[in-house]
């Protein structure tokens, strides 16, 4: 299993707004072929920027061929669509996660 972590920071007064978007473009991607789902946190510690909310979107693919096709097939239409809404407003980071055997 992959993980693909984004973790988002935005402006305090677009709260509200960058959820009702973050909702349905959460369920778009988990749509795609190889992902199993996906969970939703608001960042407690470390604290966000002064004036920010944090948010941290952990999605799960079945490998990492998959978590391939998104980047090289979706990934960029998608983030296109968040920066046209939000602009400067907002920033992220992503990170790849593999699961260990325990």
């Amino acid at each position: 299993m992959i993980v693909y972590e984004v973790n988002v920071e935005v402006e305090r007064e677009l709260r509200d707004d960058y959820l009702a978007w973050l909702r349905p473009h959460i369920d778009e991607i988990c749509a795609l072929d190889g992902f199993t789902g996906a969970s939703c946190f608001e960042l407690r510690e470390p604290p966000p920027s002064a004036g920010r909310v944090g948010f941290c979107v952990q999605y799960r693919l079945v490998d990492a061929a998959a978590l391939e096709a998104y980047l090289r097939d979706h990934a960029p239409r998608l983030r296109a669509d968040g920066v046209a809404r939000f602009g400067d407003r907002f920033s992220a980071n992503r990170r790849v996660l593999a699961s260990l055997p325990l």
